[in-house]
């Protein structure tokens, strides 16, 4: 056997652009996917994600669970890749826990990665969208949907109109077809004036279907895994304009209210 020892070259890698981090939870059938078909037009841009562990069945105490879980999952996304920015894919589990709670989780691991949620994001996007008033569907437990509800109108947005399949089990949640989704939508602004739609929870698919959805209800959609992808992309500095997933994929970020920022 004759052996060659052969020089080689480097470039700067997967994620020349930004290598963006993903925290899933275990139960989660959807964000990966999602998440590719937005990335997928574009350039330098890496995408990687580690499991959470959270329980199948969707609750206020199963959604607290999960926080001493999360730098422990943040590790499993190597630090001297140098993440630009990271995602916690949980709604419901950063509205229960607190986004700035969630934040300090995840830089504990990555001190220096910006860091956003599915709350955090559409906060963001409905900036960018100039919407305030929103109407809102979900899978949720009536439970969770109380917390969802109150912790929107919080955070400045007026909850006009909501609808929830109140369906627990993340499994079946994976399975509801962005029709359902359509027509959940429907019926919430149906004779209510709304400046857009959000669809809570990174289980729901939706992301490719949200074009249509806008073009049938006449107002800006977005969802979980459509803000949180738009957001981590904003936060890492790529602006690209990406069309076929609806109006927000086409903005930048808006400034924050001074009161948000500090």
């Amino acid at each position: 056997m004759r052996y060659h020892k052969v020089p080689h070259a480097t470039d700067a890698g997967l994620g020349g652009r930004a290598r963006i981090g993903l925290l899933v939870l275990k139960t989660d059938q959807t964000i990966e996917h999602e998440a590719r078909e937005m990335l997928a037009g574009i350039d330098g841009v890496a995408l990687h994600h580690a499991r959470l562990y959270n329980d199948a069945i969707i609750s206020r105490d199963t959604l607290l669970a999960m926080k001493p879980l999360i730098p422990g999952a943040a590790a499993l996304l190597p630090a001297e890749w140098g993440f630009t920015a990271i995602g916690y894919a949980c709604t419901s589990g950063a509205m229960v826990i607190g986004e700035a709670e969630v934040e300090r989780l995840v830089r504990s691991e990555h001190p220096r990665s910006a860091v956003t949620n599915p709350v955090t994001a559409c906060l963001a996007a409905f900036r960018a969208l100039a919407a305030r008033r929103i109407a809102v569907v979900t899978p949720y437990a009536r439970a969770v949907n109380d917390t969802i509800a109150a912790g929107l109108s919080a955070r400045g947005l007026e909850v006009a109109a909501f609808a929830s399949f109140e369906e627990p089990d993340d499994a079946i949640v994976g399975r509801i077809t962005p029709a359902a989704v359509l027509a959940a939508a429907r019926a919430a602004i149906s004779g209510v004036a709304v400046d857009a739609v959000f669809v809570s929870c990174t289980s729901l698919r939706l992301a490719a279907a949200i074009d249509g959805m806008e073009a049938a209800l006449g107002v800006p959609v977005t969802s979980s895994n459509h803000a949180t992808i738009w957001h981590l992309l904003r936060l890492a500095g790529i602006a690209d304009r990406i069309d076929g997933f609806g109006r927000l994929l086409r903005l930048g970020l808006a400034a924050a209210p001074a009161a948000a920022a500090e």
